[in-house]
């Protein structure tokens, strides 16, 4: 069966963007991109709104962003058409979860998130996830946050299975999630 890992950077504060900030807050160290390029093959899933960031950061010609581009994408949008610009990508128009269930049974398909916070929380929900990574750079983005990644989500308990400090103090934090139907003890379903 194949593998889905919810991939997020974030403030300090959980949020996966801030108005005015550049890309990866302007953090993004050496050491971290050399990671990036490093990380196994996978097929990046993404919603319309980081597919738009995304490919505009692509087509200006941000650093980091090459190796994005090199990679098999999968873009679930009801909004976006055929064609679409950025080189290596697919468009799925129908429903994300069913999607993504079925590229996982088909058994050779290793998959992440890119950003996507609405789908990275209905593939959660949905029992989907294998694994939960997010690197957490020094920065809090109170005023300015935009997306707060962990609103709506379901109760989750993380077990940490990897962590790492990157040069500039971002923390990489990697977890294997098992959603819970309510707080520990508790007698009562939540959701």
């Amino acid at each position: 069966m194949g593998t889905l890992m919810i991939d997020f950077i974030t403030s300090l504060d959980g949020y996966g963007a801030a108005e005015g900030w550049p890309g990866w807050w302007g953090m993004e160290s050496a050491e971290y991109l050399g990671w990036l390029d490093e990380q196994p093959e996978h097929t990046i899933l993404m919603g319309a709104t980081t597919y738009r960031l995304m490919s505009g950061m692509a087509e200006s010609g941000e650093e980091g962003i090459e190796e994005l581009t090199r990679r098999p994408k999968v873009v679930f949008s009801s909004t976006l058409a055929d064609p679409l610009a950025w080189a290596n990508t697919r468009l799925v128009t129908g429903d994300a979860v069913d999607s993504v269930r079925a590229m996982k049974a088909d058994g050779h398909t290793e998959m992440r998130t890119l950003g996507s916070v609405s789908l990275g929380r209905s593939l959660i929900t949905a029992g989907l996830v294998d694994r939960f990574r997010v690197v957490v750079f020094p920065v809090i983005t109170g005023a300015t946050g935009q997306d707060r990644i962990y609103e709506g989500y379901p109760d989750v308990r993380l077990d940490l299975v990897e962590s790492r400090t990157f040069d500039g103090g971002l923390q990489l934090l990697e977890y294997v999630p098992t959603v819970l139907d309510g707080p520990p003890g508790s007698t009562e379903a939540v959701g």
